[in-house]
């Protein structure tokens, strides 16, 4: 099936009600639970934090589709840093125009956060990626988009953090120590 139709589908699903975010990688519509409150509550003191930071012509900002049509990925980052440009148009973001894409790992699917966007952010040029992990209090920041030796695209950089860290994305820093842990109901 052409990634046009994959899109339609997906669009029709996100529609449905109770459905979370619907994303596309490699072919398959990914459905993901809603988020809980902590992990909202996590992306937003991330975004609060680098809204401080940020130049005033970039945003940071919780939501939004980053989509490549040409890759046949769509994704939907829990924060983004993108210039203020980019988010006057129409449609999704594209990816070649973040600086930042962030994912809060949740408790019932890491291996989407883990495995498919390490491999679909590179891909999509997005220079850093910032995983942050509640279940385990850990923090990655990745970079240097790459093509490995066996031809996969590849974050060619990787910095390993814990909560209580001040830890370095790019130009800004994020004080983890404010991050919350998931809950055992979680």
């Amino acid at each position: 099936m052409d990634y046009t139709r994959i899109r339609a589908v997906a669009e029709e699903l996100s529609a449905l009600p109770n459905t979370g975010k619907v994303e596309i990688s490699d072919g398959t519509i990914v459905m993901m639970m809603s988020p809980s409150g902590t992990h909202e509550l996590t992306a937003w003191k991330l975004r609060r934090q680098l809204d401080r930071q940020v130049s005033d012509d970039l945003a940071a900002h919780t939501g939004g589709d980053v989509e490549d049509p040409s890759l046949g990925i769509l994704r939907r980052p829990d924060l983004i840093v993108i210039p203020l440009a980019a988010m006057d148009t129409p449609g999704g973001f594209h990816p070649r125009d973040l600086l930042l894409a962030g994912e809060v790992v949740s408790p019932s699917n890491h291996a989407n956060d883990y495995a498919q966007k390490m491999q679909d952010y590179p891909a999509m040029g997005i220079p850093l990626y910032l995983l942050v992990d509640p279940r385990k209090g850990t923090v990655a920041v990745m970079s240097d988009p790459g093509v490995d030796s066996d031809g996969w695209h590849r974050y060619r950089a990787r910095h390993d953090y814990v909560f209580g860290d001040k830890v370095t994305v790019g130009p800004w820093t994020i004080d983890t120590s404010e991050l919350p842990l998931y809950g055992a109901a979680e």
